[in-house]
């Protein structure tokens, strides 16, 4: 009996587990952030650097101050290849981007993109209630390391945290290019 309540357990943690998405690490996709100027911003551009993701609403207080927190630490990270970068998706964000640059003045591109974009980029399952901001980390290579929603105690400390992670990430090698194995001798 006690092996049955066992096993039923660990099947439910697997699938409570499974259900909640996001995996991590996992590739880091292409994702689109339209700009207020009109342009378009790709994260693959940012190739070979350590990115930050903030995924955000230009109506929220918490995003409002991270996006503070974010930009000193932008200036002070790019010089050794971190590219910081934020995406709005609250309704109505193509109209309010303009007006929360001027008012908060990022040191990073910060556009917009639709609802449905960052949960597809997220992982984040149908239905479950979204806590912004959300941040996530990308490495050299390409690879989302870490992910965090704004209702995750990593923002308790956000500043130590980001730090903390950012570091990590540079320390870390960018993998070599894979070469063509086969040459042809003479």
């Amino acid at each position: 009996m006690r092996l049955r309540h066992s096993l039923a357990a660990l099947v439910l943690a697997v699938f409570a587990t499974a259900s909640l998405g996001q995996q991590v690490p996992r590739p880091a996709g292409e994702f689109a952030i339209n700009m207020d100027n009109g342009s378009q911003t790709l994260l693959s551009q940012y190739s070979g650097k350590v990115v930050l993701l903030m995924c955000m609403f230009t109506t929220c207080p918490h995003c409002q101050r991270t996006t503070q927190l974010l930009s000193p630490m932008a200036k002070e990270y790019a010089p050794r290849g971190v590219q910081f970068v934020a995406a709005a998706f609250n309704d109505g964000a193509a109209g309010l981007i303009s007006g929360f640059i001027a008012q908060y003045q990022p040191a990073f591109p910060v556009g917009y993109t639709t609802r449905d974009q960052v949960n597809e980029y997220l992982q984040h399952p149908p239905g479950k209630p979204t806590y912004v901001p959300e941040i996530i980390f990308i490495d050299r290579n390409r690879v989302i390391r870490a992910q965090f929603t704004g209702s995750d105690d990593f923002f308790k400390d956000q500043e130590k945290n980001i730090r903390a992670m950012l570091d990590t990430l540079l320390k870390e090698p960018v993998a070599a290019k894979k070469t063509s194995a086969h040459k042809k001798r003479s």
